[in-house]
């Protein structure tokens, strides 16, 4: 397929994501061609290490290809959408228990999507151009594909913090996050992945291994702490409001343009995250939100004024997170009884 090349190399399986000009957004062929990659090569006597990374300059992969959902959803197929989520949750959980072990090289956007397919596995590269984010809460959605589960996971409240308001961590900023483990320059990237195709050696990335630029999170934990730790949305824009630093104001644009909805249950999503102890664990309580994203969520509304009509005008279910009640966020992450999530494995 022309969106995805798959080749091997020495001791490594490569993918590569081609779609550069729509910023390498992960198609449901692209989610199937992956999974298949990853079936055929596991336990393969003959590769030692897959290598995913992505053409051109621009991203890594800036999300999922929501733009078909729209149309599906929008001619009435609610199914469509449930089962390229299906799909692509199973493959999130296949990538973080690969063997072989996998590297994502990520520069440029990472995000939605590209998060999915990039920061659950093993061994994950950052360099200069890297930007990793959750932004879900701009188009109607709550952080899915496991990214609730890695915002849970990082230190403090910054989980809350980048799942609320979409804020990008630079490549600093996403190893103090635990999105990324290593900072290698991106001018040592081929001579690194030839070092890996020939020895099928992760260790070779130490070699390479450089201190990342410096990031702004570590400098601003006890204000994010202080006010993300609020009780609701509307109390942690209070919280912002009444704040002088330019965090502080950078976070109150970006929440501004988000769904109330979205963000209330991203931010109880996030929270019970931290209870979940697998990654298949939290991808079912992630698709609870998403199977009825359509029909009781602002996801269909968010994509028409982002990215179909582009107006960026859009008409949120609520005005102000003061309107949204605990009791609607509870139905969202309510069980779906013979409509959970199962990861079992595609035939």
């Amino acid at each position: 397929m022309t969106d995805i090349d798959v080749r091997t190399a020495g001791r490594v399986g490569r993918i590569t994501l081609t779609r550069p000009h729509a910023l390498n957004a992960l198609t449901y062929p692209m989610c199937r061609a992956i999974e298949e990659c990853l079936d055929r090569w596991s336990g393969s006597a003959s590769i030692d290490l897959i290598v995913i990374d992505a053409a051109g300059s621009k991203a890594f992969c800036a999300g999922g290809d929501i733009v078909e959902m729209y149309r599906t959803a929008t001619r009435g197929d609610l199914e469509y959408g449930r089962g390229f989520w299906r799909d692509e949750y199973r493959l999130n959980a296949k990538l973080a228990r690969s063997c072989p072990p996998v590297v994502s090289f990520l520069h440029g956007f990472t995000m939605g999507g590209g998060v999915g397919i990039g920061c659950h596995v093993q061994y994950r590269i950052v360099g200069e151009s890297s930007r990793i984010a959750m932004p879900e809460c701009a188009i109607g959605l709550v952080p899915d594909v496991g990214g609730s589960y890695l915002l849970s996971r990082a230190p403090g409240r910054i989980g809350e913090f980048m799942g609320i308001s979409g804020t990008r961590a630079g490549p600093g900023d996403a190893i103090f996050s635990r999105l990324a483990d290593v900072f290698v320059p991106e001018a040592f990237w081929p001579e690194l992945i030839a070092q890996l195709e020939e020895t099928g050696d992760p260790s070779e990335i130490e070699q390479f291994r450089r201190e990342p630029p410096g990031g702004t999170f570590p400098h601003c934990m006890d204000l994010i702490d202080r006010i993300f730790s609020s009780s609701g949305i509307a109390q942690i824009i209070d919280a912002l409001g009444q704040d002088s630093s330019e965090l502080a104001a950078a976070c109150l644009k970006l929440i501004g343009r988000n769904s109330p909805l979205s963000m209330a249950c991203a931010l109880k999503l996030i929270r019970m995250q931290r209870m979940s102890m697998s990654i298949e664990e939290a991808l079912a309580l992630e698709y609870r939100i998403v199977h009825r994203s359509v029909e009781q969520l602002d996801f269909i509304e968010g994509i028409r004024a982002m990215v179909i009509a582009k107006d960026n005008k859009p008409k949120w279910r609520h005005s102000c997170p003061d309107q949204v009640s605990s009791g609607e966020v509870d139905a969202l992450l309510a069980t779906l009884g013979d409509q959970e999530l199962e990861l079992e494995t595609r035939k």
